[in-house]
């Protein structure tokens, strides 16, 4: 093994994102969402082992690392490694990938880096867990030199996503592998892990998938975004979870309106950001925010916490349109708004309110098929 040690360092970083539109809706097999990806970063950094034995280190969770070593094909490790799991699962099904298409398996240190989390290591709500995903099928597929379109290492970074968690849409992930800005529909899970039990890998990223669907977007270039931190960070899974199990709501609301309402509002968002339309836009975020806050209302869960709430009012009174970003409940709210609006006076209400502007851009489209 340590003969590959003239092998160079592969390093990939994949960015973080944010959800525009189309939240809790499109955690339904093809239903629509915006997001954005940002130039916040998980880097994951490959290197032959110099030895039998390989490593994963990263420095979130105050720095954790395990050890791992090869019994012919499988990667046998210490057990307990729950801060590992996404990771791991990407690098097993890679490998997999790589065993269908004839490459040989090799022991290899992986480092990881992120620059999504504050510095007491609090998350932003960036999606972490996607970007690591990501980064880690992106470099071991450059890694192992798998030729493998974008759009199949995505379905790659998707199989390992649900292998960990059953709930999520994916679109963290698409929005992590694809950069800029996307229009995305979600694929049916269930189908996928039948898929899985039933179809060799390489036959099944290659297939065409139910629902899935990532397309580029560009936003006008007249409007500024802006992000916002409430310092709370939020369980999106819980979330998820709790609107799932109390979707029935009451008599005078119904989660398939919602569904059918968010459909509509997105499609008509990302119609407006194809025309360059401003004040499509701003209608577009408007209403997803009040479809959020009706879904919150109906389902006893809390999406639009009083510190988003203040975010949100305090941009619409400068003109902007803004809402709660990803599962809400905390987290980061997001502002689209004129250059020319007062944005100093809003940062200053923010400022009050103990809501942290984060410096983010978009993270430019990833080049490719």
């Amino acid at each position: 093994m340590s003969g590959l040690s003239t092998r160079a360092v592969t390093e990939v970083r994949a960015p973080g994102k944010l959800y525009i539109a189309g939240e809790y809706a499109v955690v339904e097999p093809g239903y629509p969402a915006v997001l954005i990806a940002v130039d916040r970063y998980i880097t994951v950094r490959v290197s032959p082992a110099s030895a039998d034995t390989g490593h994963i280190t990263t420095d979130q969770n105050a720095g954790s690392h395990l050890e791992w070593y090869r019994q012919g094909s499988d990667m046998l490790i210490e057990p307990d490694q729950d801060q590992f799991s996404f990771v791991l699962a990407a690098v097993r099904i890679v490998e997999e990938a790589a065993v269908a298409l004839g490459v040989p398996l090799q022991v290899f240190d992986l480092d990881i880096t992120s620059e999504l989390d504050d510095d007491s290591g609090r998350k932003f709500g960036l999606g972490s867990s996607a970007a690591v995903t990501v980064a880690t099928v992106r470099a071991l597929c450059a890694h192992y030199k798998l030729k493998l379109t974008l759009m199949e290492q995505l379905k790659l970074a998707l199989l390992a996503s649900i292998e960990v968690q059953r709930s999520g849409s994916g679109g963290d992930v698409a929005a992590s592998m694809f950069g800029g800005w996307i229009a995305y529909t979600s694929f049916d899970r269930e189908w996928a892990r039948e898929q899985r039990a039933e179809r060799p890998l390489v036959e099944l990223v290659k297939a065409e998938w139910p629902g899935l669907s990532v397309r580029p977007l560009t936003p006008p270039e007249s409007l500024r975004l802006l992000v916002g931190w409430t310092g709370s960070p939020a369980s999106t899974s819980r979330l998820v979870g709790d609107v799932q199990s109390n979707k029935r709501g009451d008599a005078a609301w119904s989660y398939a309106g919602f569904l059918a309402d968010s459909r509509d509002c997105v499609e008509s968002f990302v119609s407006a950001l194809d025309a360059a339309d401003t004040e499509g836009v701003f209608a577009g975020i408007r209403r997803n925010r009040a479809l959020l806050r009706e879904l919150g209302e109906h389902t006893g869960t809390t999406i639009e916490t009083p510190t988003l709430r203040r975010l949100i009012e305090s941009a619409e009174d400068q003109g902007g349109a803004a809402k709660t970003s990803g599962a809400g409940g905390g987290d980061c709210g997001i502002v689209l708004i004129g250059e020319d609006a007062d944005i100093d006076g809003l940062l200053a209400v923010w400022e009050r309110a103990d809501i942290r502007l984060l410096n983010l851009h978009q993270h430019q489209s990833t080049r490719g098929n």
